[in-house]
């Protein structure tokens, strides 16, 4: 089902080199707004960039694919950590994730996307045949909208072939 992540973690830290390695992913497209951190937070903490070095030198390529217009935080972001970007993504349509590997030259079998939306981030790539690992919204669901929205994905995340977050203790 394109709604269904086919991964759940509490949060991006979970997401392994070995794990991905064992999917046989080269290439993880990932979100920034509340899968990486939350929105107000405009440089990457020493754990992001650990955990982004970990992922290039183990031979994963990291793009984020972010809907934001304005290009400056997620550029700020991505020159931080030495990553690149597809800006103004316009996802869930799934032009910001063909040429996210296009550039990398990775086929979807290849390719993973971790974000932390539904309606986005996991329908986008369901839609373009991409593994979907979701997390929970970094920061947590701050907003009532958000709550609101994060409910609402829930049963979806319950549907998951794969919920980690189980087997956490």
């Amino acid at each position: 089902m394109l709604l269904c992540p086919d991964w759940v973690f509490d949060d991006y830290t979970s997401v392994t080199p070995e794990f991905l390695q064992q999917l046989g992913i080269r290439l993880l497209l990932t979100d920034l707004d509340y899968t990486l951190a939350p929105k107000r937070v405009k440089e990457p903490d020493e754990a992001v960039q650990s955990w982004i070095r970990s992922l290039k030198d183990s031979g994963v390529e990291v793009v984020i694919i972010s809907n934001n217009r304005n290009p400056a935080r997620v550029e700020r972001y991505c020159g931080t950590l030495g990553i690149s970007y597809v800006g103004h993504a316009q996802k869930p349509l799934g032009h910001g994730y063909r040429e996210a590997m296009r550039k990398n030259r990775a086929a979807p079998n290849e390719t993973a996307m971790l974000g932390d939306k539904l309606l986005t981030d996991t329908l986008g790539a369901g839609c373009c045949g991409i593994t979907m690992l979701m997390v929970e919204p970094a920061g947590g669901a701050v907003t009532a909208w958000q709550r609101v929205l994060h409910a609402l994905q829930a049963p979806f995340k319950a549907l998951s072939a794969h919920d980690e977050r189980k087997k956490q203790v």
